[in-house]
């Protein structure tokens, strides 16, 4: 389904998925709309289908994660033809590589929400003595970070121009043939925060392994409120994490054997990957991000950390993140291939039955610290300095940074390094308008879509509305972003 239109007409018959790992009831593979949720065991077999919803191909399964490392630079190809080139390349139209696929996933995710919400709000009026609570918390939170992920795959960033057209911001579920048209960039977020801050004070502040529980929507609320530059509200979500002690920092000594681990001190928020459910096997996360051929002729090297990132990593070579890091096809002494998600460069995945159901760790409590290091260089440069220290040592050989000589630049260089394959290093460069340069000489890879440095004046930095999404709704195909 590629447009919301059709969509809306699929969830009049409400999908329900099962995950055995997150939930111990039986599966229920569809119910009708009105009539699904009676119960809070309904609720949260629901909440349980819209975790599996997430992960798909098109979202935290693979394609989300990718689009953020490749397009900001972090990540290189040393040969097209190999799959999702168009990432790299920047060659998006409308009828073409337009990855319509994260239209279509993520709001189809957002109606599950809507769906949910709905259904509680119906039987709460009839006076039902179920305690859904939990459930609205966790519908609302995901429904905040599904808008702020599609707000930044079409819209400008805040901080760049805020009444620009966003996504069509859709809270109840839509009748068959709706067709919505595109809220404000501004609307979105406030959308996104008014979700955030309703569903704060229903979530649990217990450690929740593979939901959503207080604490992450504290990390989501961090994120967006830097991502807007409210810098004092970015920094208060992030020290409520900090000072929880409900996580904590891994040592030197734990980091790399994390990766083995499902659910370990430092995860906030985790998808669950499981086999025979909603492992992508040889489309996974793991093999595109490994060398080449390695433990299966199906590894097509598909891409390689780029020369900056190493020389980034390189200022110590004892950084405790190499050890996530292995040998690329181009040389035995290249370190470019990325094994975080296969669980280590011997490919033991996290303790199941295959290397490739490795779960997907969306938000770590590494980067709330760094969060709060960019907030607080706002304000209190000794604090940033503080924050960022306590991730800067896993650079065990770089002195530690003081308030006199913190920069923002060395916050941004702690996220790459920190962040590597979890999606986040071309939305950093877009928020701040800091360029992109992209290290097409590694594999002598020909571009003509852009230029070899981009900033977000670059109009294929924000994706096209695909052509099935207006054939669909007409309207929207009048606020098509820019050139496309």
């Amino acid at each position: 389904m590629n447009t919301i239109k059709n969509i809306g007409m699929l969830l009049l018959l409400f999908g329900c998925y099962s995950c055995k790992d997150f939930l111990e009831v039986e599966p229920t593979n569809s119910g009708d709309s009105e009539t699904a949720i009676q119960t809070a065991a309904d609720a949260e077999v629901m909440i349980n289908g819209l975790m599996r919803q997430m992960t798909s191909v098109e979202y935290y399964g693979r394609n989300f994660i990718m689009y953020g490392d490749v397009k900001g630079g972090d990540l290189t190809i040393y040969m097209q033809g190999r799959g999702l080139d168009a990432l790299y390349t920047f060659n998006h139209t409308v009828t073409t590589n337009s990855y319509s696929g994260f239209w279509s996933s993520i709001y189809n995710g957002i109606l599950q929400a809507n769906n949910l919400l709905e259904g509680i709000d119906k039987l709460e009026a009839n006076g039902t003595t179920e305690d859904f609570d939990t459930y609205k918390g966790q519908a609302l939170t995901a429904r905040a970070m599904m808008y702020f992920d599609l707000v930044r795959l079409y819209g400008k960033a805040y901080t760049d121009d805020k009444t620009a057209y966003g996504v069509p911001n859709i809270t109840s579920t839509l009748e068959p043939y709706a067709q919505p048209l595109r809220a404000t960039v501004e609307e979105n977020y406030q959308q996104i925060v008014n979700d955030l801050t309703a569903a704060s004070p229903l979530l649990s502040k217990s450690k929740t392994d593979g939901y959503l529980n207080y604490y992450a929507n504290k990390a989501l609320q961090a994120r967006v409120y830097l991502y807007m530059e409210n810098y004092p509200a970015a920094l208060a979500a992030a020290e409520e994490i900090i000072n929880s002690d409900v996580y904590t920092l891994y040592s030197n000594a734990q980091w790399v054997d994390s990766w083995k681990q499902q659910f370990g001190s430092e995860s906030i928020f985790e998808l669950g990957i499981f086999p025979n459910e909603s492992d992508l096997g040889t489309s996974s996360l793991g093999f595109y991000l490994r060398r080449k051929s390695d433990g299966s002729s199906s590894a097509a090297g598909w891409f390689m950390a780029s020369d900056y990132y190493l020389t980034r990593l390189g200022q110590d070579d004892q950084d405790v993140r190499w050890g996530i890091m292995s040998y690329d096809e181009t040389s035995k002494t290249r370190l470019g291939a990325c094994y975080k998600y296969s669980g280590s460069i011997d490919k033991v995945g996290d303790g199941k039955s295959t290397p490739t159901a490795v779960n997907i760790k969306v938000i770590r409590l590494s980067e709330v610290y760094l969060i709060a290091a960019e907030a607080a260089l706002q304000s209190d440069k000794a604090l940033a300095a503080t924050y960022l220290n306590a991730i800067r040592k896993r650079s065990p050989n770089l002195p530690e940074t003081t308030a006199a000589n913190i920069t923002l630049d060395m916050v941004l260089d702690e996220r790459s390094k920190e962040l590597f394959g979890e999606g986040q290093r071309f939305f950093d460069m877009i928020r701040l308008n800091k360029s992109i340069t992209f290290n097409d000489e590694f594999g002598n890879i020909p571009v003509a879509q852009r230029e070899k440095t981009i900033d977000r004046t670059f109009y294929k930095t924000i994706l096209p509305i695909s052509q099935d999404e207006i054939n669909a709704n007409p309207g929207i195909g009048e606020q098509q972003n820019p050139k496309y």
